[in-house]
């Protein structure tokens, strides 16, 4: 990459971050310091900005996400939905949960537009609607990136739209010579979503990348 690319890639994933006066943005700052202590990461401002532009471009009201850490994806995800949207977040730590139903109530959202389940990924999912959501977010278990896949196509309506964080596997591109088992499985995610009939991709270079597809109408 460029040194003039490396600029613009800077500028672009900084762009369009709230300003730290706002509630949402000191909500944002909070729940990223909470992520650094924790070690619970958190997406970068232009993943957040993404997120929240494809939340409002479907029009989203039901919104899953796999992995809530302390708040920071959610944050994005619940200001591009609906009013009267609700987001269902799936996380094993609880801990970390805490942290983001403080956030998400610092931010000034209601306590009924998130829906906070303390689990196994593999083991909520399974229990929600066919077809009743908008988008599916997921930045879980890299390992179990396939499962998700299948889970959220079938929790997707036609036209939803499912998103994957970190398929550039911190900072190692695919084709790297080093092939750890989370970059091999990511690999069969990018292929499999691309080489499925049923998905419309793109991989969007924002932040750790972050992989869409939009499930198509039949």
């Amino acid at each position: 990459m460029t040194v003039n690319r490396q600029t613009s890639w800077a500028f672009a994933d900084a762009y369009g971050v709230d300003h730290a006066d706002s509630a949402a943005g000191v909500a944002l700052a909070w729940a990223r310091e909470r992520a650094l202590e924790v070690g619970a990461g958190g997406v970068s401002d232009g993943t957040g900005a993404a997120l929240r532009l494809l939340a409002a471009a479907t029009d989203a009201k039901a919104v899953a996400e796999i992995g809530t850490g302390t708040g920071v994806s959610g944050i994005h995800l619940l200001l591009g939905m609906r009013p009267d949207g609700v987001l269902t977040t799936v996380d094993i730590e609880p801990e970390r949960q805490q942290f983001a139903r403080q956030a998400f109530r610092a931010a000034g959202f209601a306590g009924n537009r998130a829906r906070i389940i303390a689990g196994r990924a593999l083991d909520v999912l399974p229990r929600l609607a066919d077809g009743g959501y908008d988008l599916v977010f997921c930045d879980g278990d890299q390992l179990e990136c396939l499962d998700y896949l299948g889970e959220s196509l079938r929790l997707l309506r036609p036209g939803g739209l499912v998103c994957f964080e970190g398929v550039f596997a911190e900072g190692r591109t695919v084709d790297s010579a080093a092939q750890p088992a989370e970059v091999l499985r990511l690999r069969d995610l990018l292929r499999t979503v691309r080489d499925n009939a049923e998905l419309l991709p793109s991989l969007l270079p924002v932040g750790d990348g972050l992989l869409c597809a939009v499930k198509r109408a039949r």
